[in-house]
């Protein structure tokens, strides 16, 4: 059912257009620029979950000093700046455009469960630019089914599935993923999840950077469930040529037993291991103001999530 479209989503659906509008009709490197600029003060003066961010790496990153982790930090509110407006300018994009501006490396385990009929799961982490990642391999034949929450402002909604249709995508929404994930790939096709929030209900309990972090079972539970391959999909910006982008593809697999949660568990660790090596390469552009490690294993007495500064 579609919902009702208020005078507030107008007004915020008319500023969005504005300012779109404007950074699509600057130059690129003047628009990511000024991009990056508005991250360093989101950053830097109004200090937008500074808290959160260093908390993060001081957990992630023990033994680097705080001046790097610092300068990690005023990167990673520029990286969000200038992502920002690329995906502003990435409505106005064709598939042309964006197969030119990206490379895409391991695509071919991929292309070839999709051939065999069998689809793939494509997992990624808020690390680069997953919106470019989805559409590079959307633009390159596979028949992509992005797994999106719904905006709040269904102005901005239908506008932002209408960019990811445009460039070859499907949406299906995250109340219906169980089952649509499971139909996707019964057709063969290859549902893309970015799985790496901090997971409340039910969740599984996996080493991120060392440190025990609530993660969907969701993505290997479905690969485990429908014999399908599952991947990790990274998309980060090239720091050698910083208007495209690098696209790398891995599959992950485990030995599996008869314990079906075990199995879960496992493959789990891998594909999270996996996105923390690319964190690790990238850490300037992972999303470090997220509260990642905020629910806690039972067992932990003091909650964690109040040690790392969560909370004031």
């Amino acid at each position: 059912m579609s919902r009702a479209v208020t005078t507030r989503h107008r007004l915020e659906y008319f500023g969005f257009r504005a300012l779109r509008g404007v950074f699509r009709l600057l130059p690129e490197s003047w628009a990511l620029a000024l991009g990056e600029g508005v991250g360093w003060i989101a950053g830097s003066i109004f200090r937008i979950r500074r808290r959160v961010v260093a908390a993060n790496l001081a957990l992630a990153f023990p033994e680097r000093d705080a001046r790097w982790r610092r300068a990690v930090a005023r990167g990673s509110y520029r990286h969000l700046g200038r992502e920002a407006v690329a995906m502003f300018r990435l409505g106005s994009r064709t598939r042309e455009w964006v197969e030119a501006a990206t490379e895409v490396e391991g695509l071919e385990p991929l292309a070839s469960a999709v051939s065999a009929g069998r689809g793939g799961i494509v997992v990624t982490g808020h690390l680069g630019s997953w919106e470019m990642g989805g559409a590079a391999i959307a633009v390159r034949g596979m028949p992509v089914d992005a797994v999106a929450l719904v905006q709040a402002n269904p102005l901005f909604d239908r506008d932002l599935v209408a960019t990811r249709e445009r460039l070859g995508m499907s949406v299906v929404r995250r109340g219906d993923a169980s089952r649509a994930v499971l139909r996707s790939l019964r057709a063969g096709r290859v549902p893309a999840l970015v799985a790496d929030q901090n997971a409340r209900n039910a969740p599984l309990f996996v080493p991120f950077f060392g440190v025990a972090a609530a993660t969907f079972r969701g993505p290997a539970l479905f690969a485990l469930r429908s014999g399908a391959p599952l991947f990790v999909g990274l998309c980060v910006r090239s720091s050698r040529r910083p208007q495209r982008y690098r696209v790398v593809i891995r599959e992950v697999s485990v030995p599996l037993t008869d314990d079906l949660e075990a199995d879960v568990a496992r493959l789990t660790e891998a594909w999270v291991a996996a996105l923390e090596q690319g964190v690790r390469r990238d850490p300037e552009q992972y999303f470090w103001q997220h509260k990642r490690w905020k629910t806690r294993p039972p067992s932990e007495i003091e909650t964690e999530s109040t040690a790392i500064g969560y909370h004031p």
